[in-house]
Parts: structure tokens; C-alpha cells; sequence
């Protein structure tokens, strides 16, 4: 089921707020899916998606390749009948203000990460969301 972006659902939102584990699919040089479990978190007055990663990670250097353009993504979630998918295009951040802000929102969704001296910020524009919350 497809929702309005700009009129979500307390139940949808609600639903990303949630300790949830999620999913992301990125593209592969030749096309396939590489999907791997990932934190995330949804800022839904921005449409703005993000997971933090280490610079080294297969995900990363998925987004990395694909430029400033960005790489067509999804992010999904589900538990039992509930289930919501966010679709965009991801382009990779590497700043010291991204990294923090990313780990700030994943902090309060999650728990504090581990240190990393190598994260990187996902960051997903959002144009598409799915799912029943």
C-alpha cells in the first residue's frame, strides 16, 4: 500500500520510530540486489533516511560509486503483519556534522553505536513509501 509523503500516519510514523531492524537494498555494479540488516531512522519532515555504516562496508561502496547522482535504494522493516518499506536516492556523507547528526538519530532510536573511527552517513531522499504499520 503507497502513502502520501506529505501526510503519514501517526501508526506509519510511529512505526519507524520503533527498535526496529531493517533492511537495506542497494544495487550491485552488475544490477543485483545486495540487502544487509541496518539500523536506521526516518526524519519524516525533512523525507530524509538515514544508516549509519562504516566507509568500508559493501553498502557504502555501493552509494560511494554512484556519485553525487546517488543510487536508487530501499529501506524496509517489518514485524509480523506490519511492514513499511521508504524508497530514494542515497548519496553518501562523510563529514564530521553528517556522521554526528547520524549517530545522534541512531542513538535515539537504538542505543549508542560503538565507536568507529571509519562511519560514514547513508542518507536517503525518500520519494516513495510503502507499507501496512
Amino acid at each position: 500500500m503507497a502513502h502520501d509523503l506529505s501526510a503519514l500516519d501517526e501508526g506509519y510514523l510511529a512505526f519507524w520510530r520503533e527498535r526496529q531492524l531493517c533492511t537495506l537494498t542497494t544495487l550491485r555494479p552488475d544490477g543485483s540486489p545486495h540487502v544487509v540488516p541496518v539500523g536506521a531512522t526516518f526524519d519524516p519532515a525533512t523525507g530524509i533516511a538515514r544508516v549509519i555504516t562504516s566507509g568500508t562496508s559493501r553498502k557504502a561502496a555501493h552509494v560511494r560509486a554512484a556519485g553525487e547522482a546517488g543510487l536508487r535504494v530501499a529501506l524496509c522493516q517489518v514485524d509480523r503483519a506490519r511492514w513499511a518499506t521508504l524508497e530514494g536516492v542515497a548519496v553518501l556523507r562523510e563529514d564530521a556534522e553528517s556522521v554526528a547528526d547520524g549517530v545522534r538519530r541512531y542513538t535515539e532510536r537504538y542505543r549508542e553505536p560503538r565507536v568507529n573511527p571509519d562511519r560514514v552517513v547513508i542518507e536517503i531522499t525518500v520519494d516513495r513509501a510503502l507499507g501496512r504499520a
